[in-house]
């Protein structure tokens, strides 16, 4: 086991420190948390006990309750009336946004006792390689600054700036598809663990491209159920999980790329129209 784990997290330093610039132990403790409260509000504002992937505030907002925090901001409320004209370009800067998120969180110190503080513990207690994880993230730089230094300067800005755009905006699109535009819930007012992730979570119907393109992914409901199950039995579980919610009529939802990103822009539209009609501008 100990064995296991170890090159589990060598290998996740490798792969999401050195090759990606991502903390390996900032997404454990990012996805970690996702996976147990997908589309979950927080308990209140200082808890830290929802979804940190739709805390997309002041940019996006998935819930009348979210976009409230912005009917005293000019900014805000410009971000939240053409949420769903600008969710592409917003899309195109979630690498460099996650790269921000990964250097804070392994190089910068919250303040102790905090929850940050507290979160953060328990991850590095997971991960066990505090030093390694910034050793790794330091080589990622370097690597892609020499990178760039071999281009021409109007080259090597384009390159950099196109392939942090392209692959935002790819990742972000599965990622996305996954659980935008669905269910949200209070903390209150959620359904038990297994209606939870199956409410919050679309599939996207598979194809070739999709299985490509999608990587397993395609199964989010499957995947965020049985987290731990290898992608190539992903399909199976599929079929098995789609007849248990049949069979307890508990919606399971499927789409094609294109219909869940339909769903997902007009998710952020009647969000936006929710809160004018509720907050019109004064």
């Amino acid at each position: 086991m100990f064995e296991n784990r170890f090159w589990g997290d060598i290998f996740g330093l490798i792969i999401g420190n050195l090759f990606q610039g991502f903390s390996v132990a900032w997404w454990k403790n990012k996805h970690n948390t996702h996976h147990a409260v997908p589309n979950l509000h927080e308990s209140s504002p200082d808890a830290h006990d929802g979804d940190p992937d739709i805390d997309t505030m002041p940019l996006l907002a998935w819930s009348l309750k979210m976009a409230e925090r912005a009917r005293n901001s000019s900014s805000g409320r410009f971000f939240i009336r053409y949420q769903a004209i600008l969710y592409f370009p917003i899309l195109l800067v979630a690498r460099i946004s996650w790269l921000y998120q990964s250097y804070t969180y392994a190089f910068e110190s919250p303040t102790k006792n905090s929850a940050a503080w507290q979160q953060k513990t328990t991850a590095n207690k997971a991960l066990h390689y505090p030093n390694s994880e910034k050793l790794m993230l330091i080589c990622h730089y370097i690597w892609v600054a020499a990178l760039l230094f071999q281009m021409p300067f109007l080259r090597a800005i384009g390159f950099f700036f196109f392939s942090q755009f392209s692959c935002g905006l790819f990742l972000a699109l599965v990622f996305g598809l996954g659980h935008n535009g669905m269910s949200v819930y209070d903390a209150a007012e959620r359904p038990d663990f297994w209606k939870l992730q199956v409410t919050t979570t679309r599939n996207v119907c598979s194809n070739w491209f999709v299985d490509w393109f999608c990587g397993g992914l395609q199964y989010q409901v499957d995947h965020h159920l049985f987290p731990m199950i290898p992608r190539h039995n992903l399909k199976k579980t599929h079929e098995i999980v789609e007849a248990f919610c049949r069979e307890h009529n508990v919606r399971y939802h499927e789409a094609s790329m294109l219909q869940g990103t339909k769903e997902v822009l007009s998710f952020l539209g009647d969000v936006s129209n929710h809160f004018l009609k509720e907050f019109p501008a004064m």
